[in-house]
């Protein structure tokens, strides 16, 4: 199994990788597939499904489903030709995708939520159409937005059977598909986990790429972050949240110093190291999944925190802390999902917190077991966490989710690093116990909206 670090962290905008960054993927890919037809379309039609339906709107699904028709993708996308795109088709109904010409689209009427028809395959799904000059449906396919920005169609999914694991390729030095796995190679080997992940990763990408990318990761992490510390006001959205982030780090700030400091006032670092992404992520900014845009904050937090407040941290063990965070995602993803529409927030901020607690566990020169075991703390504590966001936005209680995500992780890997490695429950087994709850746990709990804090706070 191989899951590329670039998988696990792409860059892109918020304020979701499943509900945004996910539709914008699949409507780029349909424009691709349309290119390669015989026939000249006239016209689009998307229609939204299941959670994708629900919450669509609070995740701004609309938005990125017509801003990927119109030939945008989440990487590159350039907010102000973003708006000037929408604007022009509020104005004339018609996108005009490279290479593909004019073609009709009224958002009014050709992007429909349907709230009743989910699709088989996933809780994410929608179906993109072509239409002729009569408004029939000449060309369509299925999409499911699978999380953390992954996407595949019907027959994709199809393919992979009753293994709905990750189809990643096999054809690395070091492809563990477990966490035992990884424990085993790494004893056989002699190496870590981010030199195994990066004897991985050099089959397709050089030494020079690969530290290149992680770079420009963490620059793309750091960059969000700081935006978030110097920026005040109001979320969009209509739930009027205040950002918090930056009055937070004036007064820690302030503080820094003095002697009657509360040791626990570590805690507020990173939570508005944390909070700072989740608001960026919440008002549309450019974000790195990590592994999804709902849990965006977390590793990066505990990057901040190990690099600005631990003795002898350094930027030279960054690629020490971003491999192995990656391969723990991998994993995850692997064998359960980092998916809140299919398993809750336990799949997003929990799968974040792993990742976080293996990545400081590593930097900070544990063993290959210690690394394992911080993972799996952190993994366990967040085990039945629902994915209730209000009004389908992902700010409540999303963005202070993440904060703690973030204390969580880094407690894990010191509790991981006080013992010897040895403990009573395998990653394995947190990582099963998490797709079993996600399967049982109800839809209303599972990014749809319809239950726990989004019912139960109000909406405006």
């Amino acid at each position: 199994m191989f899951l590329s670090v670039f998988d696990i962290f792409k860059i892109g905008v918020g304020p979701s990788s499943s509900h945004t960054m996910g539709p914008m993927v699949a409507a780029g890919r349909f424009l691709d597939a349309l290119r390669e037809q015989p026939f000249r379309a006239h016209g689009l039609r998307a229609s939204l499904h299941g959670s994708l339906a629900f919450t669509g709107k609070g995740h701004a699904t609309d938005r990125a489903t017509i801003l990927g028709l119109a030939g945008f993708l989440p990487e590159t996308m350039d907010a102000e030709a973003a708006e000037a795109v929408l604007e022009k088709n509020r104005e004339t109904k018609i996108l005009s995708p490279r290479d593909l010409g004019d073609l009709a689209f009224d958002p009014m009427r050709d992007l429909i939520f349907d709230y009743d028809h989910a699709l088989p395959g996933h809780a994410n799904g929608m179906v993109l159409m072509a239409t002729d000059a009569q408004g029939d449906v000449i060309f369509r396919e299925v999409y499911y937005s699978i999380g953390g920005g992954f996407v595949l169609t019907e027959g994709e999914l199809a393919a992979r059977g009753d293994d709905t694991r990750s189809d990643a390729s096999p054809k690395v030095p070091f492809p563990f598909a477990s966490a035992a796995e990884m424990l085993e190679m790494a004893e056989r080997s002699g190496k870590s986990i981010a030199q195994m992940k990066r004897e991985n990763e050099r089959v397709f990408r050089s030494d020079a790429e690969i530290s290149a990318g992680i770079r420009r990761i963490w620059q793309v992490m750091r960059d969000c972050m700081d935006r978030g510390l110097a920026t005040g006001g109001i979320l969009p959205g209509g739930l009027s949240i205040r950002r918090r982030a930056a009055g937070i780090h004036e007064a820690l700030k302030a503080e820094a110093g003095m002697n009657l400091t509360a040791p626990h006032v570590i805690n507020d670092w990173m939570s508005i190291y944390a909070m700072a992404v989740n608001e960026e992520n919440a008002a549309g900014g450019q974000v790195v999944t990590a592994p999804t845009n709902g849990a965006a904050g977390v590793v990066p937090a505990v990057i901040r925190y190990w690099l600005d407040h631990v003795p002898g941290a350094s930027e030279r063990q960054l690629d020490e802390f971003l491999l192995t965070a990656a391969a723990i995602g991998g994993l995850i993803k692997h064998n359960a999902s980092i998916s809140g529409a299919e398993c809750g927030c336990q799949a997003e901020v929990g799968s974040a917190s792993a990742m976080a607690a293996a990545g400081i566990c590593a930097a900070m020169g544990g063993t290959v077991t210690q690394v394992e075991n911080a993972a799996e703390i952190a993994l366990e504590h967040h085990l039945g966490m629902t994915c209730d966001p209000v009004k389908g936005l992902v700010q409540v209680p999303c963005i202070e989710r993440n904060g703690l995500g973030a204390i969580k992780a880094v407690s894990a890997a010191s509790l991981a690093l006080r013992g010897d490695g040895q403990h009573f429950v395998p990653l394995d087994a947190a990582i099963e116990t998490m797709r079993q709850t996600g399967r049982d746990m109800s839809d209303k709990y599972k990014e749809t909206s319809l239950g726990g804090l989004a019912v139960n706070v109000p909406n405006c």
